[in-house]
């Protein structure tokens, strides 16, 4: 089978499209013939081996594992002896080994039914975003009973990237106002997608403002926290889903960033944290249920092929996608 392989750290050069073997399937996991994997941050960051201290669980010198991806969506082609519930033919999407390939394989506790009504391409984009998105909101208090207070203000900062595209539809699906925040070419998409207003950043710093929120979703971490703090209720909620250049060199700030957000939560009557997806049937089956209701619809910025990997991680590191950056695997294609 084709797949994108490196055996080095460094930039999207190190990146190759070969044929190498088909892999099996564990006990506990499905084959899946892919037919569409998305980008994420985290592949660029194993890609060069930064931040440094990644290298610890990737490979000091070189990586162990020669193949990236993570979102994935596609058929199940077979399944492991402990399998139950899928089976040969099924249309799945979550979270595997080595996406970016023509197989790959995922366990059965990390995957979940594609609806109907969605792509593979759309379904692909979801996991990884789709899920740091729902724990972000989970966190702010939204959607931990099924119902939220009347009125709940949300801001998302960085609305029109892969996260916040997901987070303002969550938001609006568990019945919040939400404000996004983007640059002046998404502020008709973050409408188009149900922001309830937008704040173009270019023009307008949301921090000066007097509006105050019930929580803030910031995906960029493009203000200090007292500033954050300014616009944010007393006993609101600032979570940090992250944010970071291809050098790993934010990682000092962000660190910084966060241990100053974990000593303020101690003396401040607002809940300061930061966040990362949690993978799991559950959360990918919510995913799935408000695709399928028509409540979140994945915004796609660009489609790649398999063989374009480079160029569409290349595209991501910029910072200036909107939604998702898709990889569109066909039979054949990279032949």
């Amino acid at each position: 089978m084709k797949a994108i392989v490196y055996r080095n750290y460094g930039s999207p050069d190190v990146l190759k499209c070969e044929a190498i073997e088909k892999p099996t399937a564990g006990d506990n996991e499905v084959l899946i013939k892919v037919r569409a994997a998305s980008v994420n941050p985290y592949d660029w960051h194993f890609m060069r081996g930064t931040p440094y201290f990644l290298r610890i669980l990737a490979g000091l010198r070189k990586p162990k594992d020669k193949q990236l991806g993570v979102d994935v969506a596609g058929q199940v082609e077979t399944v492991g002896r402990n399998v139950t519930q899928f089976k040969p033919g099924d249309e799945v999407f979550g979270v595997s080994r080595g996406a970016f390939a023509e197989y790959a394989c995922a366990s059965e506790s990390k995957l979940a039914r594609k609806p109907e009504n969605v792509t593979f391409e759309q379904a692909a984009s979801v996991p990884i975003a789709g899920l740091t998105a729902l724990e972000g909101l989970r966190r702010g208090g939204l959607g931990e009973k099924g119902q939220i207070p009347p009125g709940q203000k949300v801001l998302i900062n960085g609305a029109a990237g892969g996260v916040g595209t997901f987070a303002v539809q969550i938001a609006k699906s568990f019945g919040a106002n939400v404000t996004g925040v983007c640059s002046t070419r998404n502020l008709g998409m973050v409408r188009s997608i149900g922001a309830d207003h937008v704040i173009d950043y270019t023009q307008e710093d949301f921090t000066k403002r007097e509006q105050r929120y019930d929580l803030i979703l910031d995906c960029v971490a493009n203000h200090s926290l007292s500033a954050f703090r300014h616009v944010l209720n007393p006993k609101g909620n600032y979570i940090m889903v992250g944010a970071a250049d291809a050098g790993g060199r934010w990682m000092i700030g962000l660190l910084a960033r966060l241990i100053k957000a974990l000593v303020l939560s101690w003396f401040v009557s607002q809940n300061l944290v930061m966040i990362g997806a949690k993978v799991n049937k559950e959360d990918l089956t919510i995913l799935q249920e408000l695709m399928r209701a028509g409540k979140v619809t994945p915004v796609i910025d660009r489609r790649y092929r398999l063989s374009e990997v480079p160029e569409a991680i290349l595209y991501l590191e910029e910072g200036h996608a909107r939604g998702k950056v898709v990889i569109t695997i066909e039979d054949g294609n990279d032949t």
